[in-house]
């Protein structure tokens, strides 16, 4: 543990990102036990919306602080979105609750009921501890935050609420009445100043060997230093080690990653580096937390027992897909799983069939475009970009809204809208545009790591809610939320790894959306060494683990399953993914479009 150059010398705060899959919440919780170990007295914190700090150390954790009994210098906090915005809200409305109308209590609670509030109420408990109100209690604070593109927004909030409120001249925002944030506007500037303090504050950057995860994780760099935020360590997960074990597979594999590094972006070449081998066993544990920068487990001896994995091609479910002609098909999971991959193969399966189909996505940290290496006719791809909707629905509003105000009027209307939670609404809108399209043709959507695409269906709840009680039972309507219970309109599309972890969390992501009434139509479960049929003896090792799991998937509610088997490159570009999907895709039909 001591070699680890991300623990030397360690800073009051340590923010672990990447990712998702990528081993960022494993990293961050050994190194959180590591300093305990040390006598250090840590808070460990998940910032993710879908945080697994539970799964990982056996405990209920939640948004009170949860010593590890076994090690009493660590204690556990998960910023649980829908405990922290109910908080937030009734810090908000209990004040007032019994000075105003019931009917306007309802009003105001209905508006803080969206994805909006849920963000800010976290982003409020994250920014007041990176502000020390914790005051001298913890030696470390370690942050486990959501994979990248939802941790940038995150780490980027501070200074855009600190300029919103510095600029702020209305009466009231998403965060409650202007006049009563100076606590909060104390807190931004101090989160700020940590975030950006190297002395204070470092930036763990965690990837796998992996071209995709070492191109996202240097944008994330870039995009950071950008905003001052910077001092990082790379910390490259899962390496597959040397070994003379005469196997296919695992020869590829080791190539693979040693092309990857070979060509990693010059940004995350110069940064102090750790690396940690592939893993045998699940981490799960303070004792597998312990061990887990040694790796002294990997020179066990080979398993003999079988491994069997059901045979489950994905072509299976583009066949029963393409009966339907149309349709959205919303691949949702744990980040790093491979959601883009998934849909990307179903994609490009069903336009080769001669399909209209549309391929977008809603993941902050899209990649969508480089999955696929050229165009092929019938497919159209595209991107939900935060950015570009936010600028596209600011405008519309000032059009439309702004039109029949005077000066005074628009200039706060432009005031309001350069709030940032203004990016959900505009997210949103975009979201359910392409949930209508799939009327005409098949709309299929990568949609962003767990806990963000929550909050999407959140806010999708929201807007249903609220049209909901405007027109009653006086007209007819169809909101977004109607359309994605609807089985026949929507396939959802539930993937996820053969490890204990992402299994534990896409039973819960499944759980979460037969609560909202969207049932799951199909697992895919990505990535398979079981399916590959590896001969080394870690390879094997991790196989057999991996059966357990996709039992675990085939116990729950009936649904249609398919196994991917670990791919000896990585499935890129047109040709790669129809294969994957077990469809072919001659030359002819390929062309831009």
């Amino acid at each position: 543990m001591a070699d680890m150059r991300f623990l030397t010398d360690a800073p009051r705060f340590l923010l672990f990102t990447g990712k998702g899959g990528v081993g960022k919440t494993s990293v961050a919780c050994a190194g959180a036990v590591a300093l305990a170990r040390r006598g250090r007295r840590v808070l460990l914190v998940s910032t993710d919306p879908a945080s697994n700090l539970g799964h990982v150390f056996g405990l209920r954790v939640g948004a009170t602080r949860t010593v590890v009994p076994s090690l009493p210098g660590l204690s556990l906090l998960e910023i649980d979105p829908q405990e922290t915005a109910a908080a937030y809200r009734e810090r908000i409305i209990g004040p007032v609750r019994n000075l105003l109308p019931a009917k306007e209590i309802e009003t105001i609670t209905e508006q803080l009921s969206g994805s909006c509030t849920t963000e800010i109420a976290s982003f409020n408990e994250f920014t007041a501890l990176l502000a020390d109100n914790v005051g001298d209690e913890f030696d470390h604070i370690v942050f486990d935050t959501a994979p990248t593109g939802h941790t940038i927004r995150l780490l980027q909030l501070p200074g855009a609420w600190t300029e919103f409120l510095d600029r702020g001249t209305g009466d009231a925002s998403c965060l409650g009445p202007l006049t009563g944030l100076d606590k909060q506007r104390a807190d931004y500037a101090a989160a700020v100043a940590a975030l950006r303090d190297p002395s204070r504050s470092r930036l763990v950057l965690v990837a796998r060997a992996h071209t995709a995860a070492l191109a996202e994780i240097a944008r994330t760099r870039t995009e950071l230093a950008d905003t001052g935020i910077d001092g990082a360590h790379l910390v490259l997960n899962a390496l597959l080690p040397a070994a003379d074990d005469d196997d296919p597979l695992a020869d590829a594999l080791r190539r693979r990653e040693q092309s990857a590094l070979a060509r990693m972006p010059r940004t995350l070449a110069s940064l102090p580096r750790d690396q940690i081998e592939l893993a045998a066993t699940d981490i799960i544990g303070v004792d597998a937390l312990t061990t887990f920068f040694d790796r002294r487990e990997n020179a066990a001896g080979p398993p003999h027992q079988p491994i069997a994995a059901p045979e489950a091609p994905l072509a299976a479910l583009v066949d029963e897909l393409a009966e339907g002609g149309c349709g959205l098909v919303l691949c949702v999971g744990k980040g790093g799983v491979g959601k883009t991959t998934t849909a990307a193969a179903l994609a490009v399966a069903l336009a080769a069939r001669g399909h209209d189909v549309h391929l977008t996505t809603t993941d902050p940290a899209a990649h969508v475009h480089t999955t696929l290496d050229d165009g092929i006719a019938n497919l159209e791809v595209s991107r939900i970009d935060p950015a570009e909707a936010t600028a596209a629905y600011r405008e519309r509003v000032l059009t439309t809204k702004g039109a029949a105000l005077d000066a005074a009027g628009r200039a706060a209307l432009a005031e309001d809208l350069r709030s940032p939670c203004i990016e959900e609404v505009a997210v949103f809108q975009a979201f359910s545009r392409v949930v209508h399209e799939a009327r005409r043709r098949f709309v299929i959507v990568d949609t962003a790591p767990t806990g963000h695409t929550l909050l999407l269906l959140d806010a999708t709840g929201s807007y249903h809610r609220e049209i909901a009680r405007q027109l009653g039972d006086s007209r007819a309507y169809t909101t977004p939320l109607m359309r994605l219970r609807d089985p026949a309109h929507t396939k959802v599309v539930v993937v996820t790894l053969p490890e204990r972890t992402p299994v534990l969390e896409a039973t819960e992501l499944a759980a979460d959306l037969e609560r909202a009434g969207i049932r799951p139509w199909a697992w895919v479960i990505n990535n398979s060494l079981a399916a590959a049929g590896p001969t080394a003896p870690l390879l094997r090792r991790r196989a057999i683990r991996e059966v357990d799991e996709i039992s675990r998937v085939t116990a729950g509610p009936p649904a249609r399953l398919a196994v991917v088997p670990t791919q000896v490159t990585d499935p890129t570009g047109v040709a790669a993914l129809a294969a994957l999907a077990g469809t072919p895709c001659d030359n002819a039909r390929l062309g831009a479009r």
